[in-house]
């Protein structure tokens, strides 16, 4: 995998691209959100919202099934 593939730069950690499946519906809510909240772009709200699931993990595996559901 080249730097360009995985985003490594000077000056931070090497990044790594995902791929990810989201409804339209949600992914426009998404858009939505990083929007409204002032981040600079998709890539970094998600890396925000994963970071602070991982980091404060107060709902369980099901809670988050109910979340989901819900869209």
């Amino acid at each position: 995998m080249s730097d360009a593939d995985t985003g490594a730069s000077n000056n931070g950690p090497e990044m790594v691209q995902i791929n990810l499946r989201l409804s339209k519906a949600f992914l426009e809510d998404i858009d939505t959100t990083w929007e409204e909240q002032g981040f600079n772009s998709r890539s970094e709200f998600l890396r925000y919202a994963a970071r602070d699931a991982i980091k404060h993990p107060e709902f369980s595996r099901e809670g988050w099934k109910q979340i989901a559901a819900s869209e």
